[in-house]
């Protein structure tokens, strides 16, 4: 596997500091000044911890990242439906 088998969330962390991260691996992140920095670094990080994989015989972990989003407000299950505080979309919303 490689890294464009991953989502990569990217998101700024502080007023000048930017995290690229796989949230699917532990410890693939990179916080870096820029956005561009911050995924070139993930790059490099990704790429020592697959070493640590294949020297270790094992294979990366599968990509379980679910990327969710909705510029619509969220509307929340009805109570004992889920977890408090879990909101689903709308029923008109259209992925």
């Amino acid at each position: 596997m490689g890294l464009d088998d991953y989502k990569v969330v990217l998101y700024r962390n502080e007023p000048d500091r930017w995290v690229a991260e796989i949230p699917s691996i532990e410890g693939c992140y990179a916080l870096m000044s820029t956005r561009e920095q911050a995924l070139a670094e993930l790059g490099q990080v990704f790429e020592m911890i697959a070493d640590e994989y294949r020297e270790k015989g094992a294979a990366l972990p599968v990509d379980t990242t679910e990327i969710v989003h909705g510029s619509r407000p969220r509307r929340r299950f009805s109570p004992g439906g889920c977890t408090a505080g879990i909101s689903a979309p709308p029923a008109d919303w259209q992925s």
